[in-house]
């Protein structure tokens, strides 16, 4: 591949939510301060969304490493798509304890109760990240609630917080789960990145790679990226990533915009690609168009 070619240790734009490659932009520093503070006093709910690519997941596992590295007990439920008794199972197996077959969801919830308790008495809050939430059932939804029942005089036993897709917010709206939307007590939307914080973001990505040469993309790639990827990570971290791969076929040592444009023709999300085929589709109409005509004009006696 293209690391020996371009003097680097490691790919820098690989999609994995590596946290050594995080990049603390504006809206990520935003979120993360929003999450630290309501968790620090207690929250019990929180939640962040954002569209598909901008980050969640990362930002997820990157607080999941902050809040181990402060002493929070951490439990991480990377596809909550589950039944409530396999949420109660999850979240008993993420706290380190082993589900009998004796017991029945009651015993279950009793033995987590128990174990929430003596997790607190030792001053630890205890903190449950759950990511793609936008999967999951409403009766699960509705099982996490419960959850949050467990709590002190004083303090919540479990804070939780949900990443999810916009969809979540529509799920959330859904009369059976009100009870759970109103507990909500603090939430962000997550923003696409702008041109400046995409140079900062792919200078950041390559620095931890290892890229220790003059600047690898231009002025007019680095806006080509950012009109094409619409200031989504996932597509900058996707063109960036071609682009590299385009200039080490051909033997070249620098990002222009005839390697990102060779991106964009094999990404099909781009804002590029979905331009051209709007511009495809209105010959392609009037050429059906035209055809219809021609076969009822035949039709039709002179």
């Amino acid at each position: 591949m293209y690391l020996q070619h371009f003097g680097m240790q490691e790919f820098p734009f690989r999609l994995t939510p590596d946290t050594s490659f995080f990049y603390c932009h504006q809206s990520q520093a935003e979120a993360m301060n929003v999450l630290m503070v309501a968790l620090t006093a207690g929250e019990g709910f929180l939640k962040i969304t954002g569209e598909v690519g901008t980050g969640k997941t990362m930002l997820c596992r990157k607080l999941l490493n902050l809040l181990e590295e402060q002493g929070y007990v951490t439990a991480y439920i990377p596809d909550p798509f589950l039944s409530p008794s396999e949420l109660r199972q999850a979240l008993a197996t993420e706290l380190h304890m082993r589900p009998t077959k004796t017991d029945n969801q009651h015993k279950l919830m009793l033995r987590i109760s128990k174990k929430l308790i003596g997790i607190r008495a030792k001053g630890k809050p205890v903190v449950l990240l759950i990511d793609e939430a936008q999967s999951m059932p409403l009766e699960t939804l509705e099982t996490l609630r419960l959850i949050t029942n467990l709590e002190t005089e004083k303090d919540k036993l479990l804070q939780i917080v949900l990443f999810g897709q916009p969809e979540l917010d529509e799920l959330l709206k859904q009369k059976e789960i009100r009870q759970l939307r109103q507990r909500i007590s603090f939430s962000y939307y997550l923003k696409p990145m702008d041109k400046q914080t995409i140079t900062q973001y792919i200078q950041h990505r390559l620095h931890v790679a290892g890229y220790a040469q003059n600047a690898l993309f231009n002025a007019a790639s680095l806006a080509l990226i950012t009109k094409a990827s619409r200031g989504i990570p996932r597509l900058v971290n996707l063109l960036s990533h071609k682009a590299l791969l385009t200039a080490y076929g051909k033997g070249e040592h620098h990002i222009g915009k005839r390697q990102i444009m060779a991106a964009i023709r094999d990404t099909e999300d781009t804002q590029f690609f979905e331009q051209k085929l709007s511009i495809l589709w209105i010959p392609v109409t009037l050429l059906l168009f035209a055809a219809l005509i021609a076969a009822l004009n035949i039709g039709i006696p002179g």
